[in-house]
């Protein structure tokens, strides 16, 4: 018994940390930048597949590729961000003419990413082997792959929550969150801590799908259900908080690990189930305001 309850936490933890770096970029992206990316499940799969091409044609380990992938897609989000959704931001009458038009935009940027994708790694799925012998832990086996990937969630978690609360950016960006038109007055740049964030949420994505890649097998149509947990995750930790996110991650995924245990079938519903019930309970999240 005592295995069992040991491995159903040790895979929620697991799931839990990949879905909060999932749901905190996504966090960073909508509840600061009003931009709710439905593409956001393309950069994870890109990450995913960026490190299978470095691992399997180059050698180089995913551990390694985590640093690589990472920034490139914070690049990638951060030009995004100031060509496109500026743009948009700028030409719409409101906000919430803005979060119509940038909620198309996000579709059109899913379709172009997964095209892209179909194009250069085609339609097959994908797959390698890393660390996978067992570690046994009080008696329980867990693959090396598994627990350096929660290791490494963990890690990636704690020091993002502490760049949130002990740098200037990320105080810059947490103010952002709080009122834009206050932060601006008291010498933020908006805008660009705005393409800050939706880099950022970009970077977390990527280094979630690095994460993922190291367990899973992939294909280019993977991101949507990812970008649906994500939303999820944002829904039970609270809208445009941050923290919320990192915490909401981790209690689903111990939710998901404990009816995965019972039925691995059931575990999508039963987050639509929390989604719904929280929307009906408490729509503003557990840390939300």
């Amino acid at each position: 018994m005592f295995e069992i309850v040991l491995d159903v936490v040790i895979g929620g933890l697991l799931m839990g940390g990949i879905y909060a770096l999932i749901a905190v970029g996504l966090s960073l992206q909508y509840g600061v930048g009003r931009v709710l990316n439905v593409s956001h499940g393309e950069f994870i799969m890109l990450g995913a597949f960026a490190t299978w091409s470095l691992y399997t044609v180059f050698g180089i380990s995913p551990l390694i590729s985590l640093v690589i992938c990472g920034p490139i897609l914070f690049i990638i989000g951060f030009l995004i961000h100031r060509t496109l959704f500026q743009y948009l931001r700028s030409t719409s009458e409101s906000t919430d003419a803005f979060a119509d038009s940038s909620l198309l935009a996000s579709f059109g940027l899913l379709f172009i990413i997964q095209n892209v994708a179909l194009l250069i790694w085609k339609a097959d799925i994908r797959g390698y082997s890393y660390l996978e012998s067992s570690v046994s832990i009080f008696g329980a086996l867990f693959s090396a792959n598994r627990l350096v990937a929660l290791l490494f969630a963990v890690g990636i978690s704690l020091g993002f929550y502490f760049f949130l609360t002990r740098t200037r950016l990320g105080k810059a960006i947490r103010a952002a969150a709080e009122d834009p038109a206050t932060a601006q007055v008291m010498g933020v740049n908006i805008h660009r801590v705005l393409a800050i964030c939706f880099g950022l949420g970009a970077l977390m994505a990527g280094f979630a799908g690095v994460l993922i890649s190291m367990m899973y097998e992939m294909q280019p149509t993977m991101g949507l259900e990812y970008t649906i947990i994500a939303i999820i995750v944002v829904v039970l930790g609270g809208l445009g908080s941050i923290t919320g996110s990192l915490i909401g991650g981790f209690i689903l995924g111990l939710i998901g690990s404990i009816v995965t245990y019972f039925d691995a079938g059931l575990c999508l519903i039963a987050y639509y189930v929390i989604f719904i019930l929280m929307l009906l309970v408490r729509p503003t999240g557990i840390f939300g305001k």
